[in-house]
């Protein structure tokens, strides 16, 4: 869509008369979309806005780079793991229990020493340590780290080294190598 075009159907939708409720539908991947009925519609058009730049603040920055160093961890991908993980949200809880920036579970965040998983610099500081062995448990391979910090170790090990077949997991990894990418090409 052009940018007339998108300025068009914006203009539309504003003039139109509000509906009487409004829904908002998760896909449950990436995006929440607007609708008057509460199914959501069989075909989407799609916007995509493609954020470049980091949105930690100067703070969070530096305890990503400290903790990238100290476990020998591309700050780029802590920065986009964090991105994908919690949006940044040094409080986030997820559905599932998994808590703050780097949405570590408790099992985790136990293992790695952790007091206080909403404390900013323990919790990037052990997902960061627990990325690292990933890596190197997975040979380096990004994506199977990846896979294994959505999904657990020994789900890509049952796996036989590939990326286990749960929605989530096979969302989570793209996402992350796609905002990785977008970081490394805005680094350079």
């Amino acid at each position: 869509m052009t940018g007339c075009a998108m300025g068009a159907a914006v203009n539309a939708v504003a003039a139109a008369p509000p509906p009487d409720e409004v829904y908002l539908i998760g896909d449950g991947i990436d995006a929440i979309h607007l609708s008057n009925r509460s199914q959501p519609p069989v075909v989407r058009p799609t916007i995509t806005a493609v954020r470049s730049a980091s949105r930690a603040t100067p703070v969070l920055s530096r305890l990503i780079d400290e903790a990238a160093i100290a476990h020998s961890v591309e700050p780029a991908l802590l920065h986009a793991m964090i991105d994908v993980e919690s949006g940044f949200a040094v409080r986030a809880v997820s559905p599932r229990g998994a808590l703050g920036l780097m949405q570590l579970m408790p099992n985790t965040a136990r293992d790695y020493g952790v007091t206080d998983a909403f404390d900013p610099r323990q919790n990037i500081d052990a997902g960061a340590q627990h990325l690292r062995r990933l890596l190197d448990r997975f040979g380096q391979d990004k994506s199977l780290a990846l896979a294994a910090y959505n999904a657990g170790a020994n789900a890509v090990t049952r796996q036989h080294g590939q990326i286990p077949p749960y929605a989530e997991t096979m969302a989570y990894v793209p996402r992350v190598l796609q905002r990785l990418a977008v970081l490394q090409r805005d680094a350079r």
